[in-house]
């Protein structure tokens, strides 16, 4: 049966067009019709006047409703895919924390059991490894007791299951991170810069390697830093100045305040620029206490102001940001128009995570992967490759 959305404002990567209708026909985007004509012999699903934009895709985020990946069950990845997919992500990268290889392993494992029963959750992409090469210094709320250099004889373990794997951050001034870096590539992994205190020569060497992403921009990164008395620059500045990095933004209004949101959208663009959440477990809850990583052995943390912290306050610990208030935010406080915002938050992440040719856009022969949003964009349906797998009206 083909489905037709009628009575959208349809977002594509080039225009919004209003008053149109999108055909979907077995789980592909078949075509946009602008004059919005109902058609004979096909399914069809009122948006209302609502906004139908492509699916938004998550490339950084570690839970959701009260699971964490980490906890390694596979309930518990089905239950993040679907929690998210109600807030209008229909793709997402789930990502690990600094941890024992046997947990990173275990997590992989699991990962890959989900993959095969994930039918009414957002799609999974391949696993992100956050970590454990990591700048003690800009740990974050990452373990301390975990971060340690690259190992060969580790992650050449690991690297065996890079099937499943999209891509892994680490900090590319540590000893054997450019050699990592180049492995990476060789596996067909993304490298990415994170909680690093590297100066921007090891950026420009970790270019050369194959890193080309800078995970979460500002959160756990060097700025300008002195050295007997001379300057220099962080990666906060290399990533804004390099053009052939993109960069993550964690738009959830707290982590990065509105005047840094502006600075990284007049820099860099909407092109180099991927949305993400970085959610931990507590997002699409109302806790004030929660466990960042494994349930049982993970990090107390609080969650107030819109955001999870670490108990004493000394830094955040991930956010509890879904994918429309990254959307609502840009707009909202970045100042972004809502086709940019749109396409931080669905083409360009698909496009760094290498599903550029078949998710993130709203045109003829995607993924039928979209989300329909009213005007405060808060969303109103999800649909996963043309199956409806969240409706309000039904919540």
């Amino acid at each position: 049966m083909k489905t037709q959305i009628i009575n959208a404002k349809v977002i594509t990567p080039f225009e919004i067009i209003l008053n149109a209708s999108v055909l979907i026909f077995d789980g592909k985007i078949h075509g946009i019709n602008r004059r919005n004509e109902k058609l004979e012999g096909v399914e069809i699903w009122d948006a209302e006047g609502n906004y139908l934009s492509p699916g938004f895709v998550d490339i950084h985020v570690h839970g959701g409703g009260g699971f964490d990946f980490m906890d390694g069950e596979v309930d518990g990845f089905l239950s993040i895919a679907s929690l998210h997919a109600s807030y209008g992500t229909t793709a997402m990268v789930p990502t690990t924390l600094t941890s024992e290889k046997e947990q990173l392993i275990h997590t992989l494992d699991t990962y890959e059991k989900a993959l095969r029963q994930n039918h009414d959750g957002a799609s999974f992409l391949g696993m992100h490894i956050e970590g454990p090469y990591f700048a003690m210094n800009q740990r974050g709320a990452q373990d301390p007791r975990f971060i340690r250099d690259p190992d060969p004889e580790e992650y050449e373990e690991i690297l065996k299951r890079s099937h499943l794997i999209a891509r892994w951050s680490a900090a590319p001034e540590r000893s054997g991170a450019m050699a990592f870096g180049r492995r990476l590539r060789e596996k067909g992994v993304l490298p990415a810069i994170a909680h690093t205190d590297a100066v921007y020569e090891d950026v420009i060497e970790a270019l050369a390697n194959g890193y080309t992403l800078s995970t979460h921009l500002y959160s756990g990164m060097s700025g300008v830093t002195r050295k007997n008395a001379f300057r220099y620059a962080g990666v906060i500045e290399s990533s804004l100045l390099l053009d052939e990095l993109d960069v993550e933004v964690i738009a959830d209004g707290v982590h990065l305040p509105s005047p840094l949101l502006k600075l990284i959208y007049k820099v860099k663009g909407p092109d180099k620029i991927a949305l993400i959440t970085d959610a931990m477990r507590a997002a699409g809850t109302n806790v004030t206490s929660s466990i960042l990583g494994q349930k049982d052995t993970g990090l107390p943390v609080l969650v107030e102001d819109g955001v999870a912290k670490l108990p004493d306050r000394s830094s955040f610990a991930g956010s509890v940001a879904t994918t429309d208030r990254l959307v609502r935010t840009m707009v909202q406080q970045g100042g972004v128009p809502l086709l940019e915002a749109v396409k931080m938050a669905s083409r360009t992440p698909a496009r760094i995570t290498g599903v550029g040719h078949r998710k993130g856009s709203l045109l003829p022969g995607m993924d039928a992967d979209l989300v329909v949003f009213d005007e405060n964009i808060q969303v109103c349906a999800t649909f996963i490759e043309g199956k409806q797998v969240y409706n309000k009206t039904l919540s």
